[in-house]
Formats: structure tokens, sequence, C-alpha cells
């Protein structure tokens, strides 16, 4: 069998980095827990992710590059992927980490409390680790994009030997999680702060330069400005202040802002339109709110110039995109013409904004002005976060904004929102809208198990062009969180998850 090796070696450390030294990063809301392989939300990704690592990382590109594995192979049919470990890697609690604990990880313990790898496990046949440091994944089928899979928070490694044969919900370690990365678990002082420390072990040699890393707890985003302004913290990830603050943080002395290290997560903004009842359940009136909204002036105005105009359904970032599809620009004329031709009769609309802060009510109070400019009567109806979860997953809704991440390949975060095998009541994360179009779903099956790149990219233009046509939801932006951060803080972000591994690689200039 004729195989190909991806392979990188380590980055060696550069002289003019310094070593030592502090940081401290606002982490909001609280993490309802640290153990990566059982809870995957933003928050804990955001912490997590110094102390437990993947296989890979990757770049901007979505490139892979080398973390636990330092190369491996993917043969030509595309049904194995053979892992060369590094050597000399240790868990924080000084155990040997070796290719077992990868096979009991991905094999045992994820498939039971990782529901989002667990799909993309279902094409895996086997996983087996011919010697220490070596693992072996057969697939059933090709899966173009199993390649992604291997980031820290999709498929992050676990001890075998705190986990195996124990609860895993219950273990007592989950609250002193123990990983092979960078920084080591201190202490959690739940409402203030959580505090890693240096992996003096670190099996990349110089790694990591910082001495200790304080993740702030800081509910308030005024609070939170404050305290950057103040010096108290050295970081803002995206997100953490409203985005009316953002040019006044980055125009202080010494202060750095960048909009990368979202590429692998690609967060992209929509409304979901009820597609089962009222008038979001007629194309032409989803066509016609389309055209009715002025997405630029909402880019521009509500969060001030961050993100890209939304064109579908796949981020710019993410494998596969084209932009070959029809583009709503702001045309009230051609919405009021559909709206004519499907005889609206002025039923009202409810949209409901997502619950994050002043920012999305404001988007949500543009739409609404747009869509009352064109003649749909359409009102606001808001709720907190345990509402807006009741209402998006039982379907009580019109329209609703939402953002989901994309995970670097159309067939791990896109297709679960517009496939009918993905309508099911009581979750906020699948296809919500109820859209249904089983001749495409046959498209997107087909796509994901597609061998070369080339086949999967025509496969996905075709699947874009058709979709966009059918405006099952109202895309709305491609989400840029912008990061401030001091700039004697350097090299925070250096992957396509930034600041989520960032840490490891950052250090201050003194």
């Amino acid at each position: 069998m004729t195989t190909f090796l991806i392979a990188a070696a380590l980055a060696s450390p550069v002289a003019a980095q310094e070593a030592g030294g502090r940081l401290d990063i606002v982490v909001q809301p609280e993490p309802p827990g640290l153990m990566l392989g059982l809870v995957q939300n933003g928050p804990t990704q955001l912490v997590a992710g110094d102390i437990y690592e993947s296989l890979l990382r990757y770049d901007s590109d979505l490139t892979p590059m080398p973390s636990l594995a330092k190369s491996w192979e993917i043969s030509d049919d595309g049904l194995t992927y053979t892992f060369k470990l590094n050597e000399g890697v240790k868990w924080h609690d000084g155990e040997d980490f070796t290719a077992d604990d990868v096979v009991f990880s991905a094999d045992v313990f994820l498939r039971e409390t990782h529901a989002r790898l667990r799909a993309s496990l279902a094409y895996v046949k086997s996983i087996t680790a011919p010697d220490p440091m070596t693992v072996v994944f057969k697939l059933k089928e090709p899966f173009g994009p199993f390649i992604n899979a291997f980031e820290n928070g999709t498929m992050p490694i676990v001890p075998k030997h705190i986990y195996e044969g124990t609860d895993f919900a219950n273990n007592p370690a989950n609250a002193t999680p123990i990983g092979t990365g960078p920084f080591k678990f201190k202490e959690w002082v739940k409402g203030s702060h959580i505090h890693l420390v240096k992996n003096e072990d670190y099996y990349v040699d110089g790694l990591p330069y910082l001495d200790e890393v304080f993740y702030r707890v800081i509910p308030d985003a005024a609070a939170r400005a404050v305290a950057f302004e103040t010096g108290e913290v050295d970081v803002l990830p995206g997100g953490s202040v409203e985005n009316w603050d953002i040019p006044r943080l980055a125009e202080m002395d010494g202060v750095c802002v960048t909009e990368k290290g979202w590429e692998f997560l690609a967060p992209l903004a929509w409304m979901w339109l009820n597609n089962r009842e009222g008038p979001t359940a007629n194309e032409k009136f989803r066509q016609a709110v389309m055209y009715a909204m002025d997405r630029e002036f909402m880019r521009d105005v509500v969060w001030n110039g961050f993100g890209k105009v939304a064109t579908g359904p796949i981020a710019s970032s993410t494998n596969f995109y084209s932009d070959d599809v029809t583009i709503y620009d702001h045309n009230p004329d051609k919405a009021k013409e559909l709206l004519a031709e499907m005889g609206y009769d002025g039923e009202p609309v409810r949209i409901l904004p997502l619950p994050y802060g002043e920012t999305w009510q404001r988007w949500a109070e543009a739409v609404r002005q747009n869509l009352s400019e064109v003649g749909i009567n359409a009102e606001i109806d808001s709720s907190d976060v345990a509402g807006w979860n009741e209402k998006t997953s039982q379907w009580d809704y019109d329209m609703a904004f939402t953002y989901l991440y994309q995970y670097g390949d159309p067939a791990l975060g896109v297709s679960r929102n517009y496939t009918a095998d993905r309508i099911k009541k009581g979750s906020p994360w699948n296809n919500v809208e109820g859209y249904e179009n089983l001749a495409l779903d046959e498209k997107w099956a087909a796509a994901a198990t597609m061998v070369t790149p080339e086949e999967r990219e025509a496969a996905y233009a075709e699947i874009q062009k058709e979709i966009v046509d059918d405006v099952p939801v109202a895309w709305m932006q491609e989400l840029t969180f912008p990061t401030i951060y001091r700039c004697n803080v350097n090299d925070l972000v250096t992957t396509a998850i930034g600041i989520n591994d960032g840490p490891r690689n950052a250090w201050i200039k003194k």
C-alpha cells in the first residue's frame, strides 16, 4: 500500500524570546468544569486547552501541525491513519504517556462522553497501538475531514491510568485535571480565578516560557474593560467586552488587537427561520428577509466593522467554501416583490435575540427596523439564557439569533445544522429550523466520504449553491471576536484556535 507522509519538526525556541512572567486572562462566564473530555463549552476550552492536548494542532490555514504526534501518514485509500507519537511525554502526575492513552481516550472515554466527536468516530473501524509510540486509526470508509478531528477540544487525550474502569463523570480527578499540556492545574477559587503553573517537564524544549497563567472571573462586561484599563488583566479574549468598548481600549498606549485565532472554530451567526409554520415556512418570505436586511450596515455599526457578511452556510475560512451562490444584497424593492408574490398579509413574526449582551439586542433591533421598512410585522421577543435555550430547543420561535462553530470542515460543523436526521427537539445546536431536503441530505453524506479534496470541493460548491436559494436560515455574519492584549505579550495567537492553546508559545517582553 502506498502512503504519503505528513510531518513537521517541533519549533525550536528563538533566542530573543524571554522566559518567565505571569499572564492574566479574562474568562467569562466561569467554566462549569475543566475536564475537557467531559465539558467542551467555550470557557472550558479556553482554560483546559493549556492542560490537555491532542495529537495535532492547526495553523491559520487549517494545516495540521505536530502536538502529541510528531508525524503521521494517511494511506492512499483514505482508510488508515498512522500516528507516531513524541517520546518522553509525561502526564502531570509523572506517569509516562503512551499510545495506550490515545486508544483509551478515543475508543473508550470519548466515545461515551463527547457527542460531537462520536459522530466522526462512527466512521472508525478500529483504533490500535502496535507499539507504545504508534497509534493506527482504521476507517470503515473514507471520511475526508477526519484529519481535522485531532484538535484539542475535539479529541482531548486523557490519562488511562486515572480513568480506566471508573465512573468518568464522577471521577475525583475531574476537580484537579491532569493532562500532558504546557501548564499544570494549581488552584481554582470559584468566582475569582483559576491558577495554572508551568509544566517543568514539558516535552518541547524551552516551552512554555511563562511561569504561570491566571484566568480571572469578572462577571460584568464593563468591569472587565476597567480591569484591562487599570492593568489588572493582560488579555481580553474575544467577546469579553461589548463591541463599542473595543475601539477605546484598542487606542490605549501599549495595546494590541488581533482578529486571528478563530479560523478553526469559524463562528458563523444566523437567524433560525422556523421552516415548519407561519410566514417563515414560505421560501419566498425567507428570501425576502435576506433582501430586506442591510447586513453591511449591521457589520459596520453593530459590530464596529469586525467580521464579514456571510454568503451561505460555510464560512470563508472553512475548507471548501464557495461564493458561487446567489448574493442577497440589500434590496428592499426585491423583498417587497417577493412578499407580494407570496401574499404576505402582515402576520406578525417574533425575533428572539441571543442573550449574550447588548450587542445582540442592538442587532435584533436593526433587523426589526429593516423588516418593518419592507412591510414585515416583526416584534422582539427577548429572553434570558435559560429562556433562549428552552424556546429554541422546543421550536417556540419564528426567527432566532444564534452562532455555531464550524470546526474546519463542513462535515464536522456545518451539515449538522441542515440534515433531516438532526431534527430533534431538546437541543439548540442541531437542525433547529426544521429544514428538510432529502436529496440534499444525500449530497451532504456523499461529500463527507469522498476521498480527494477536488471531489469534495466540487460537491460542496453544488450544495452551497442549492441551499442558499432555499434559505433555511438567514445567514448574517462570519463573526470576528477581536482579542485585546498588552503589546509586550508576544506569540499569544499562533494557531487556528487562538488563545485556547496560546499560552503554550506566549512570552512577555520585559
